[in-house]
């Protein structure tokens, strides 16, 4: 059998989120991480340890001949960047989310169709094992509510962004996700209490299928909580997405008894599994699990809250 050659694929950015795309990439079967671009110079050193050239300007990351490129520069770069790279014919894997504002998200949206190449956006929790684990919970079910806790300490280094756009988006994902459906109604309540942008949220949502929903997201606990509580008219399931431990509770009796049990998940690392799925859709030329028009989605609902509020 004949060996497949080589992706050869980029990263744009190297902060935190793009030095742990070089490090699972530069890690693949079949994949070879040729360059990473950041405009920093001792940043862009880092494209070494993971056996990658580093470049710092945009024009020798585009002519890089790259088979398939990763955008994880910050947000307001994310549009003109992937743009630049789809025109070329380039699939983009960019981080989530997928544009600082909608009009960026449609212009990535209609460069890949002009193209016809694969844009995917990384909301990675996707491809966390809890949230898969309770996605086949409760396949079949008519679900009722999703609560959703997303909290922890301030970061080190405040970013661009508040809580809703930097943690919240990921969890309004998991709600289309899960729920299958879009988010038509918001009700955002923010607060600052220690950046100029909002540090705590509590978003409240209803969906085109009734289901009701709420995000509790803050930088102001001490110390840090991932959880997600999903009740069908069935069962109730609740996931630790850090710990990856889910619980379904079930068989409800009228003397309040019930019966648990525990889900088992795999300890396969989501940022792997999120990579390879945006590969195999480059290298089989179907659509990804995450499209622009799900980042498109996700990002539309997180500005409205921002503006409601």
């Amino acid at each position: 059998m004949t060996e497949r050659p080589l992706m050869k694929v980029g990263v744009a950015g190297l902060g935190v989120m793009g030095r742990n795309h070089a490090r699972v990439l530069s890690d693949m079967r079949g994949v070879r991480l040729t360059c990473a671009f950041d405009p920093d110079p001792p940043t862009a050193e880092a494209a070494r340890a993971y056996g990658a050239v580093p470049v710092t300007t945009v024009e020798a990351f585009l002519e890089a001949d790259l088979d398939a490129a990763v955008v994880a520069t910050p947000n307001r770069h994310h549009a003109e960047l992937g743009v630049a790279l789809l025109e070329r014919g380039v699939p983009v894997l960019v981080e989530k989310p997928i544009a600082a504002d909608l009009a960026g998200a449609r212009r990535m949206i209609d460069a890949a169709r002009a193209s016809g190449v694969v844009l995917m956006v990384g909301h990675v929790e996707r491809f966390n094992p809890a949230v898969e684990a309770v996605k086949k919970a409760i396949a079949g079910d008519d679900i009722i509510s999703i609560q959703i806790t997303r909290v922890g300490p301030f970061p080190p280094r405040m970013g661009e962004v508040g809580v809703v756009i930097d943690l919240a988006v990921h969890d309004i994902d998991i709600i289309r996700h899960l729920t299958g459906s879009e988010i038509t109604e918001v009700q955002p309540q923010l607060a600052r209490t220690r950046a100029d942008r909002e540090d705590t949220a509590l978003l409240q949502f209803k969906t085109d299928t009734g289901v009701i929903a709420q995000i509790n997201t803050n930088w102001v606990t001490p110390y840090k909580a991932r959880m997600l509580q999903v009740a069908t008219q069935q069962k109730f399931v609740v996931a630790d997405l850090i710990t990856r431990q889910v619980q379904e509770f079930f068989a409800y009796d009228k003397d309040g008894s019930y019966s648990t049990r525990t889900l088992h998940t795999w300890p396969n690392e989501p940022l792997k599994v999120e990579l390879t799925a945006f590969l195999d859709a480059v290298r089989n030329g179907t659509p990804p699990p995450v499209t622009g028009e799900d980042g498109l989605a996700n990002l539309d609902v997180a500005l409205r809250c921002l503006e409601r509020a």
